[in-house]
């Protein structure tokens, strides 16, 4: 009788204990992904103060895509959205193809850096500048005209990223059609700066570059990352380089974001946030969810991105439940 006590007693707190874990599991609270509903892509995430946000491309036909939502978190799991933070209404000569954000706070003003118009050789569009005094908007068109319209060295305008360095220089790296350009950004913004040979434009695509050029600095290194494949098949996906310059050489190093036949295809266009005081890295990007075949059906999710002992990144797994809640911390 006595050992049946005990062995009961066992029992008894080994299944406690397998409860207790798998209501612990339960309560870890995480993004899920899709992060939030809807048709989006192109995100552009980024961390203002104490928030997470995210400007991602409304994802539709490009008569359609003629505003910006924006979304906010204070932990990566709960998301609130701002609606139509910028549009055509602000912006007289954007008539459709409203793209890709890229955003940066520079002197208490925020900007917000977009594609319009799909434009081609002899249109009107390319990329626009836009700024207000606060993340989720308004935001006013800050020029009235595209900063960049004309086709250099074979880069339709669009896809723009900007990159504030280390030496205090603003940075625009944009192109798509296969062709990647760098451009240095003047103080306000309103135009550009020719570099130490005179040239505005310094073309530095990588093999395999399709659009959607992303850069980022870790431990002195260039990181510069970009979109391959069709943006409107399972093949789009994202690779990179990493360079001693902000201009290069980028060497194509490897793939690290895929389609995966059991989650989703079409995953790119994507970028990467680095949470204050952590080594945490979030790639924040699009795919396509399985079996849906719609052009514009496209939805923004986050996972993990993770390095190795030597720098290099490991491949993403994607991922249906998207990241932990995290605070940032200050």
């Amino acid at each position: 009788m006595k050992h049946l006590i005990i062995f009961t007693a066992l029992v008894a707190g080994f299944l406690c204990s397998c409860q207790a874990k798998q209501q612990k599991a339960a309560d870890v609270a995480t993004s899920g992904n899709p992060v939030f509903e809807g048709w989006y892509a192109d995100p552009e995430g980024i961390v203002y103060d104490d928030t997470y946000w995210i400007f991602p491309t409304w994802s539709d036909v490009y008569e359609k895509q003629t505003y910006f939502d924006c979304f906010s978190s204070k932990d990566l799991v709960n998301w609130t959205k701002h609606a139509s933070v910028l549009d055509t209404t602000a912006v007289k000569w954007a008539k459709k193809a409203m793209w890709a954000p890229s955003v940066i706070s520079k002197n208490g003003k925020y900007y917000f850096f977009f594609g319009a118009n799909d434009v081609h050789e002899g249109e009107i569009g390319g990329i626009g500048v836009a700024v207000s005094d606060r993340p989720e908007g308004p935001y006013k068109d800050l020029l009235g005209k595209p900063l960049i319209n004309e086709i250099v060295n074979g880069a339709q305008p669009i896809d723009q990223f900007v990159f504030h360095d280390d030496d205090g220089r603003y940075y625009m790296y944009y192109g798509g059609w296969g062709h990647c350009n760098i451009v240095l950004l003047n103080d306000d913004f309103t135009g550009l700066v020719p570099f130490e040979d005179g040239s505005l434009y310094k073309e530095i695509t990588p093999e395999n570059y399709v659009e959607g050029p992303f850069m980022f600095k870790k431990n002195g290194k260039y990181y510069f990352m970009w979109s391959e494949g069709g943006w409107g098949g399972p093949d789009y996906s994202v690779a990179y380089a990493i360079s001693d310059s902000p201009f290069g050489p980028f060497k194509r190093i490897a793939k690290i974001l895929q389609q995966d036949p059991e989650v989703a295809t079409g995953a790119g266009h994507h970028s990467v946030i680095h949470a204050p005081g952590s080594d945490d890295y979030y790639i924040v990007y699009h795919r396509r969810p399985l079996n849906d075949k719609a052009r514009d059906h496209r939805v923004t999710c986050i996972d993990k991105m993770t390095f190795d002992k030597d720098g290099y990144i490991n491949p993403v797994k994607m991922t249906f439940e998207g990241v932990p809640a995290q605070k940032i911390k200050k």
